[in-house]
């Protein structure tokens, strides 16, 4: 039994040594494809970024945009402490949106 395994060892040892050399042969390319991705990716992350910022600003300005709406639509009077409260949210959401698109404008800037 152990003859039978040395000579199947011995059968697939040129084999196992041929794909040796084609492991060593892919090691240039998987270098080329790390270089691809180390231009390739930041190129393509700036614009997502870009338009996150811009989807961010968007939705914040339109939690804005329905907060002045509800102002707007319901003209009565209104206690204090609920307009305190409306106003302070409809200007940090304006805040946050305005921010976040001119973010977005200096990130596609750059």
């Amino acid at each position: 039994m152990a003859r039978a395994a040395a000579r199947l060892v011995h059968n697939w040892r040129p084999v196992a040594k041929q794909s040796g050399k084609v492991a060593k042969e892919w090691l240039p390319t998987v270098h080329q494809s790390g270089q691809f991705v180390k231009h390739v990716l930041p190129a393509a992350v700036k614009p997502i970024h870009s338009l996150w910022h811009e989807i961010l600003g968007f939705v914040f300005l339109m939690f804005a945009a329905i907060g002045v709406w509800k102002i707007w639509q319901h003209p009565g009077p209104m206690p204090p402490v609920q307009f305190a409260i409306v106003v302070i949210f409809v200007a940090v959401m304006a805040g946050y949106g305005i921010s976040s698109v001119r973010k977005a404008r200096r990130i596609s800037r750059s």
